[in-house]
């Protein structure tokens, strides 16, 4: 059977997909590292790590490998933490997952009040989309998920985040920007930068309900799955987009941002998710202050 530190040492080199920076992480030299992944191999009988002079690689066994790896190396160390936090009161460290907007428009605030009200307790911060944060989530690589819905998994627990309106970002100098609100009709005829279905399907799906409801068909010129990429194509001149209204906290240079009419007003939601039974004794407290910052945004 492998041993916890072979399992430490596959998880930094494929994290890191570097030795060196793996050995850095885990205070070792690479040659103790790389023969530490070489007896994982032997013992589990297949290849995690395609190495070359020039890149490291996970091959798809490795891949399926990590996920597990992953969550035994974190069972270990909670284990580790939770006999500690008995000896030395509350502390620990809790994993937060988000999606790039709301990394500029909530994670921040909730950071910084607990750095004040819960000194002991680091927090871990994982930008992710929101279908990768349902797998973190039941894989406890994360323990709370601000993500978009539907969640229909019947382990998490959720709050409602937000809810926001849509906006139109423009390119500086189009002529709609002298309105103050815009219409789908508004738009019937200018060149939108769309999000990915497969990648973005929350936002996908809604704005293409709105247009049929409308009976009315976007004019698409590029799919994206990020909204600061669908910024940068707007800063260019290339189309137009629609974004929600934490978008504009990007502060994207030659940008105009209108707000878009719709039914219902805010259509946006993110919701909080945590997994029901999480043994992280550290969660609870963190949740709360969460939903504290949560209340004073309502």
């Amino acid at each position: 059977m492998f041993e916890l530190s072979q399992l430490r040492c596959f998880v930094a080199a494929a994290e890191e997909l570097h030795f060196g920076r793996a050995a850095k992480r885990l205070n070792m030299t690479q040659s103790p590292l790389s023969r530490q992944i070489q007896l994982l191999e032997r013992i589990l009988d297949v290849t995690l790590l395609e190495r070359t002079s020039r890149n490291v690689a996970l091959t798809p066994a490795g891949r399926v490998f990590l996920i597990e790896a992953q969550r035994i190396v974190r069972l270990a160390e909670n284990a580790a933490l939770a006999a500690r936090r008995v000896a030395r009161g509350d502390a620990g460290k809790v994993s937060i997952g988000f999606t790039a907007v709301s990394g500029y428009s909530l994670v921040p605030g909730i950071v910084a009040q607990a750095r004040t009200a819960l000194p002991n307790i680091d927090l871990e911060l994982h930008e992710m989309v929101s279908r990768d944060q349902t797998e973190a989530l039941l894989t406890g690589l994360v323990d709370i998920a601000f993500m978009r819905p539907p969640i229909v998994r019947s382990e998490f627990e959720t709050a409602l985040a937000l809810s926001e309106p849509l906006v139109v970002a423009l390119p500086d100098g189009d002529p709609r920007e002298d309105k103050e609100e815009l219409t789908l009709a508004d738009l019937h005829d200018v060149p939108l930068v769309m999000y990915s279905r497969k990648g973005a399907g929350y936002f996908h799906d809604m704005l293409m309900r709105f247009f049929d409801e409308a009976a009315l068909s976007p004019v698409v010129v590029q799919h994206v799955t990020q909204i600061h990429s669908m910024l940068g194509l707007v800063r260019a001149g290339v189309a137009a987009a629609i974004v929600p209204r934490s978008a504009v906290d990007l502060h994207p240079d030659a940008v105009r941002f209108r707000r878009l009419v719709t039914t219902p007003e805010a259509p946006v939601e993110l919701f909080m998710a945590w997994k029901r039974g999480n043994p992280n004794p550290a969660l609870d407290a963190v949740r709360r202050l969460c939903l504290d910052c949560l209340a004073q945004q309502a």
